[in-house]
């Protein structure tokens, strides 16, 4: 199985640098994992509504050209399903068993996904209805996607 984890812009502190590199490395015994920083549309503070469109559009355009049409994406969604650990688990489990060989769970930029790249999702994924730094979702996910392997295989993990 493969995993991309497409996300919107690029990481530049060290923490979470390090924290994807040590998830990556323990997810590489399970699946291959391909994680794509696509550019960031550079916004002003203060933006009009249509503005903020605009900068979606445009982030939500450079995220498509990355999925591939036999893909099963994921968008995380501050409006989608929230599932435990061992409900995500069975999720990729029943996913994979349907016959899926590519899973891409799509992190949006600052203002969020645009309505394209909601539209191409398969599945609507929350974490919370708060809103998380993007950086920071990284490696929830990361970390949420093994650990769901981990209870999958039946292996420990701590708690």
């Amino acid at each position: 199985m493969k995993i991309s984890i497409i996300c919107v812009g690029k990481l530049k502190e060290k923490y979470w640098n390090m924290a994807i590199d040590e998830y990556s490395k323990r997810l590489g015994k399970y699946v291959k994992l391909e994680i794509i920083e696509v550019p960031d549309e550079k916004a002003p503070e203060t933006m009009s509504a249509s503005e903020e469109e605009i900068v979606k559009r445009k982030e939500g355009e450079r995220i498509l050209k990355n999925i591939k049409s036999d893909g099963y994406c994921v968008a995380l969604a501050i409006n989608g399903k929230n599932l435990s650990s061992e409900e995500l688990s069975e999720f990729i489990e029943k996913t994979t068993v349907r016959g899926v060989s590519h899973i891409y769970f799509v992190i949006g930029g600052s203002l969020g996904l645009s309505k394209e790249v909601l539209d191409r999702a398969n599945y609507y994924l929350s974490f919370s209805r708060m809103t998380f730094p993007h950086q920071m979702m990284r490696v929830i996910l990361l970390e949420q996607i093994y650990r769901a392997i981990k209870i999958s295989k039946n292996e420990p993990y701590h708690k």
